[in-house]
C-alpha cells in the first residue's frame, strides 16, 4: 500500500467550489486507487488580522480546519501571506506552519511520499518537509506557478532550488517541461503528466437543443476562464464584435469584469456578448456542447483543461500558440492555433463556423486525456520515487 500525503493550496472548498477542480479530480482519482491510502493537506493562505476577516478572506477564515472532503481526510491549516512582499515569504511561512501538523498526522499515517500538486508555495515548502520527515517529494508544475512565480524576482530562486532538490517533477505538457528546463531544472527527472477529462460528462449533444436550453439560436462561441488579463477575454470580445450574427458566452469571474463590461458597451455588442459569471464545473458540459467554437486568447497556459473539455464535447478550439496548444491541436479538425490578436481570432472563428469539422473528429483530439490514465501515471511516478 502506497501512503501518499498530497499537499495542495490549489484545492476547492465550500466557499470556492470551482477553485482547483482539476487538482481535486486528480487527487480523488489517486485516492480511489486500490493500492493507495491518501490524506490531503490543503493549506489556506491568509493575510494578518484584521485583513483576514475582511472581504473574500472572511469565508476562508471560516472554513473547517479538519474535515472529510468527498471521502478524503482533509486538513486546511492557515498560513500567513504577507501583503506587499511579492510572495517571497509564502513558502517559508507554509513550511513552518506544516511541520507540527505533519508530525501529528505522521503518528497515525506514516506517509511514504509527499505529492505537491502546485509548485508555489506548495512545492517549495514540500522539499523542506521531505527533508524533515525523510520521505521523497514530487512537485507538479501546472502553469502560473512556473510562468509567473518561476520568473518573479522574489520567488524565482526558490522555485529553481525546489526543482533541483525535489526527487521527482511532473509537468502538465511537454512545453511546460521545456519551460522548467529553461529555468535550470534537470529535464531527466521531469515527467509529462497529462490532465484528464470525463469523457462521459463532456460529450457531444444535440447542438441545436443545447443552444435552445441556453436561450441561443445561431452561431455561438464559448469561452471559459477567469476574468483576468492573462486569459485575453478582451481579444475574443473584439473578435466576435467583428463577426456579425455570432453570440459569445464567457464563463468565469474576476477583477477584469468592469473593464470588459465597458468594452462590451463601447462596442455596442451587449445583445451578443454575455458575461455569465462563475459557472459551476458541472454546468460547463452543456455550454461547451452548445458552442460551435471555444475561443480562449490566453497569453500563457500549461495545458488548459477547458481546451480538452471543449474537444471532448465535439467543439473545436481557437487558441494562441501558448503552452501545450500544439500538443492538443494536432489535426485541423481540432481547431486553429492563431496569432493572439482579434483579427486572427475573428478569421478562425468565422472559418470554423462556415465549415464545421465533424464532431467525432473533434472529439478524437481528447481521446488520450483520461482520468484513468492520469491516475495510473501518477501512481507509477510516486511509487517509483518511493522504491528508488
Amino acid at each position: 500500500m502506497l501512503r501518499v500525503l498530497t499537499l495542495s493550496s490549489l484545492f476547492p472548498d465550500t466557499s470556492r467550489p470551482n477553485f482547483g477542480v482539476f487538482v481535486e479530480r486528480q487527487t480523488l482519482g489517486l485516492a480511489a486507487h486500490p493500492d493507495v491510502e491518501l490524506k490531503l493537506v490543503a493549506p489556506v493562505g491568509l493575510p494578518p488580522w484584521p485583513l483576514s476577516r475582511l472581504g473574500r478572506y472572511a469565508a476562508l477564515s471560516a472554513l473547517p480546519r479538519h474535515e472529510d472532503w468527498k471521502g478524503v481526510e482533509t486538513w486546511r491549516p492557515r498560513f500567513a501571506n504577507l501583503p506587499g512582499t511579492g510572495g517571497r515569504f509564502h513558502a517559508a511561512m507554509l513550511a513552518a506552519r506544516l511541520k507540527p501538523l505533519l508530525r501529528a498526522i505522521r503518528r497515525d499515517f506514516p506517509f511514504d511520499v509527499i505529492d505537491a500538486s502546485f509548485f508555489f508555495p506548495d512545492g517549495v515548502a514540500a522539499v523542506e518537509l521531505g527533508r524533515v520527515f525523510g520521505v521523497p517529494v514530487s512537485i507538479k508544475a501546472r502553469g502560473a506557478d512556473i510562468h509567473h512565480w518561476g520568473r518573479a524576482r522574489g520567488t524565482s530562486a526558490q522555485i529553481l532550488e525546489a526543482g533541483k532538490r525535489a526527487d521527482g517533477l511532473l509537468a502538465v505538457a511537454g512545453s511546460m517541461r521545456d519551460d522548467m528546463v529553461a529555468l535550470g531544472m534537470d529535464g531527466a527527472k521531469i515527467c509529462v503528466h497529462r490532465t484528464g477529462v470525463d469523457l462521459d460528462r463532456f460529450a457531444p449533444r444535440d447542438r441545436a437543443a443545447a443552444k435552445a436550453a441556453l436561450g441561443v439560436s445561431g452561431p455561438l462561441v464559448a469561452s471559459v476562464g477567469a476574468l483576468i488579463p492573462r486569459k485575453g477575454h478582451d481579444i475574443v470580445i473584439d473578435a466576435v464584435a467583428a463577426v456579425p450574427g455570432v453570440r459569445l458566452m464567457i464563463a468565469g469571474e474576476g477583477p477584469e469584469r468592469p473593464k470588459l463590461v465597458g468594452q462590451i458597451a463601447r462596442l455596442g455588442v451587449g445583445d451578443r456578448v454575455t458575461l455569465m459569471g462563475s459557472v459551476a464545473h458541472g454546468e460547463l458540459p452543456r455550454l461547451l456542447a452548445a458552442a460551435d467554437v471555444m475561443a480562449l486568447a490566453s497569453s500563457s497556459e500549461g495545458l488548459a483543461n477547458a481546451w480538452v473539455e471543449a474537444l471532448a464535447s465535439g467543439t473545436p478550439v481557437v487558441i494562441p500558440d501558448a503552452g501545450g496548444a500544439r500538443e492538443l491541436v494536432t489535426a485541423p479538425e481540432h481547431g486553429r492555433i492563431v496569432a493572439r490578436n482579434a483579427q486572427a481570432f475573428a478569421e478562425a472563428i468565422s472559418a470554423l463556423i462556415a465549415a464545421p469539422p465533424p464532431v467525432d473528429a473533434v472529439r478524437a483530439g481528447a481521446a488520450g486525456f483520461t482520468w484513468e490514465a492520469n491516475t495510473a501515471a501518477l501512481y507509477a511516478h510516486l511509487m517509483g520515487l518511493v522504491r528508488a
